[in-house]
Parts: C-alpha cells; sequence; structure tokens
C-alpha cells in the first residue's frame, strides 16, 4: 500500500500544483480596490453509505458468508474558492475545488480491508435558498488504496476487486449552511464508485449511496465586492460567446481479456496485461461559459481485441497462446456526440458512441466518461474510462490533450 500511495502522489501532486498555481495567485484580475486572493477552506466530513449489492462476494458470497451493507467514510479536504475580484470568481460564483484524503470502512476488514482514498474534488452553486443557505453540487475523483483483494492462494479475498488500488469517483448533491462568515455546514446526498478500471480481473466494482454531514471553516473569507462594472458586464458577455472549441487527445491503458475458447466453449481469462491506445478529435459548440457540446472521431487499438480466432488450439489456461493478429484487426474507428460541463481548471465529458469499424467480439454501442484537468489553458491531463453496452469495462483513457 505504502508504494501504491508513492506512485499515486507522484503521479497527482505535480498535477493540482500545476493546476492550482496560476488560481493560487489570484488569475486574471479585475481592476479592483479588493484583495484578490483566494479564499481557502479546510474541513472534516462523515459519510454513513449502504453497499448495493451489485455482484455475489457483496451479496454474502465471500469467506465470512455476510453481506457487506455498509461503508462509513471519514474525510479531511482543503479547498478553495477564487476572489469575485478575478474572471474565474466572476464567472463561476461559489464555485470551489481542492483535495480530500479519507478512511474508509465496509466493517469487514478481513474481507475488504479499510481503504484509504485520496481525490480532487470540485463543487459549484445550483440554485441559492437565501444569503445563507445554496444547493449544490460536488464530484470527486481519485484512488482508494489499500484493499484486500482477490488472491488465488487465499481464502479471505475480495471478488469484488481484485487489486489493490482502484479508482474512486463520487457525486453529491449538498445543501449548504453558512453559519458565520467563517463556518459552514453541509448536508448531501451522496453516491460512490470503486473500480479498477478493467486493468484487472475481476471487477465487478463496489457502488455505494447514501449521505453526508460536513463542516468547514474559511481562513480568509471574500466581503462583498463592489456592484457589476460595466468590464464586468463586458466579461460575462464574453465568456458566453458562442464558439467552436477543437479538442485533440491522445490516450493510452492496459486492460485484461476473457476468451471464450476450445471445444465446449469456455470462457478463459487470459494472462498477462494488453496494451491499449487511442486518439480522439472532437469540435465542441460552447454554448455558454459552463456547457460545450459536439461529435467526435475516435481511433482505438486493442491489444487483446479480436484475438480469438488465432487461438493456437490445444493451449489452456496459464499457457494460452495466441497467434498475433494483424494491426486492422485490432482498430476500431467510431463516432460518438459529447456533452462537456467547463469549469475552472476542470472539464467534465459524457460521450456516446458507435464504432463503424470494429474486432471481432468487441462491443459497438461504446461510452465514455473524462475529467481534463487543465495545466494551462490549452494543455490538458485526460483522465478517463471507457464502457460497452453502459455496463461491459473496457478501458481507462490516461493521457494528454490540447486545445485548439
Amino acid at each position: 500500500m505504502k508504494h501504491a500511495l508513492t506512485k499515486f502522489l507522484k503521479a497527482w501532486l505535480p498535477t493540482i500544483a500545476l493546476a492550482c498555481a496560476p488560481a493560487a495567485r489570484g488569475g486574471d484580475s479585475i481592476p479592483s480596490g479588493l484583495p484578490d486572493a483566494p479564499a481557502w477552506r479546510i474541513g472534516i466530513e462523515l459519510s454513513p453509505d449502504a453497499v448495493l449489492h451489485t455482484n455475489p462476494f457483496l451479496r454474502g458470497d465471500n469467506a465470512a458468508g455476510k453481506a457487506i451493507d455498509t461503508r462509513m467514510g471519514a474525510d479531511l479536504r482543503a479547498d478553495f474558492r477564487f476572489s469575485p475580484t478575478t474572471r474565474p470568481g466572476l464567472l463561476y460564483k461559489g464555485a470551489y475545488q481542492g483535495v480530500g484524503l479519507g478512511i474508509n470502512t465496509f466493517l469487514h476488514e478481513k474481507l475488504t480491508g479499510t481503504p484509504a482514498s485520496l481525490y480532487v474534488y470540485q463543487g459549484a452553486p445550483i440554485a441559492t435558498i437565501s444569503s445563507r443557505l445554496w444547493l449544490g453540487y460536488e464530484w470527486q475523483f481519485g484512488a482508494a488504496m489499500g484493499w484486500r483483494h482477490d488472491h488465488p492462494e487465499s481464502e479471505e479475498y475480495n471478488a469484488a476487486l481484485s487489486t489493490s488500488v482502484t479508482a474512486c469517483m463520487g457525486i453529491a448533491l449538498k445543501l449548504h449552511y453558512k453559519v458565520t462568515p467563517q463556518w459552514e455546514l453541509s448536508l448531501a446526498a451522496t453516491a460512490h464508485h470503486y473500480s479498477n478500471g478493467n486493468t484487472s480481473i475481476p471487477n465487478g466494482g463496489v457502488n455505494t449511496a447514501g449521505a453526508s454531514i460536513g463542516i468547514a471553516y474559511t481562513l480568509n473569507h471574500h466581503t462583498a465586492h463592489s456592484p457589476a462594472s460595466i468590464d464586468e458586464v463586458d466579461i460575462k458577455r464574453e465568456a458566453d460567446r458562442h464558439e467552436w472549441l477543437y479538442d485533440i487527445t491522445l490516450y493510452g491503458a492496459w486492460r485484461k481479456r476473457i476468451v471464450t475458447i476450445g471445444e465446449p466453449a469456455e470462457r478463459t481469462l487470459c494472462p498477462g496485461r494488453f496494451g491499449v491506445a487511442g486518439a480522439i478529435f472532437s469540435p465542441l459548440y460552447k454554448l455558454n461559459r459552463y456547457v460545450a457540446v459536439g461529435p467526435a472521431v475516435q481511433l482505438r487499438w486493442d491489444e487483446s481485441a479480436g484475438i480469438t480466432p488465432y487461438w493456437i488450439s490445444g493451449s489452456y489456461d496459464d499457457y494460452i497462446r495466441f497467434y498475433r493478429p494483424p494491426f486492422g484487426k485490432q482498430l476500431s474507428a467510431g463516432l460518438s456526440a459529447h456533452a462537456e460541463l467547463t469549469m475552472p481548471i476542470f472539464s467534465i465529458n459524457a460521450g456516446l458512441g458507435y464504432d463503424i469499424l470494429c474486432p471481432e467480439g468487441d462491443k459497438r454501442f461504446f461510452q465514455t466518461l473524462t475529467l481534463k484537468t487543465f495545466v494551462t489553458r490549452h494543455i490538458y491531463i485526460n483522465t478517463g474510462y471507457r464502457l460497452g453496452n453502459f455496463k461491459d469495462p473496457q478501458n481507462l483513457m490516461l493521457g494528454l490533450g490540447v486545445r485548439l
């Protein structure tokens, strides 16, 4: 677990630092006599969740013979809001982004372990109810480390997951109440998903739904700023101007593959891992400062795709072998439609697509969900996941992109 945590920190902390550095300096400031430093906040959250019984292991098909029903989480969080005298603060009022560290227990330590999660998150208001009360959303994305996972030589196994480190994703609908200018309470409905992204099998995943309660303290809260000037009106009009954005994304990953071979036919897990690489060209039409939509052309090469007809007869289990298929037999090409939530630093993109060219045995209808972390105005880190038919894991999408 220590080694996995070290790898995760090395991968993500430079990214977070690069992305947040311009924001911490206040971003693009609007001329004003008020300070433009971001407002920093620290807090804690407690979250009792119900575990959804989406696979046999969670329903009780495990070494203890007991259903896993509950997740309890405790998180330490730190985030910031942009000053209202900066462009991001003016355009995205109330938006916040930060880093969280949590401890999770499923009350069955010998079956699941006690994974620790490290994640980035962002939230923003949906509706203001009063000067102190507002409703907002929040998403989280990161890694959970320390799972007790599937091991063929252990009776105390976790057959929902087969890696000690998984991705963790969360979404929440939050009610915020400002007790004082510094202290804030929150109550939320939440959902979480844990998965290894098909980098190993089994990958049944763990899904939870529940609630959270939190308290946060703002170290340097912002006072109310002056009414909008003609400059501020122009800034908002410019931010909402319709225009085309052009994203080019290159990604790679690794995955496991199950094939059906032999006579009679049997499902067999191939040993080792297979490489995946892809490219996406996506023109996005900006409807306003928050939403962009558009089509995309996607190309993907999967080292494990279309290998079933190339099985070497008589090879099985750990010694299963295949001839290498022609390169073109492992390519897919498809068209997709996308919608993107565009916010400071982060953008979330969801897509539905169909592969016109598809390797034998793969799903043509696919879905993608990606997080773009902008380290500059034009360069972003892409972290995403691709599914087939909304339920069949395909591969992670880890890479870089450029916005033209």
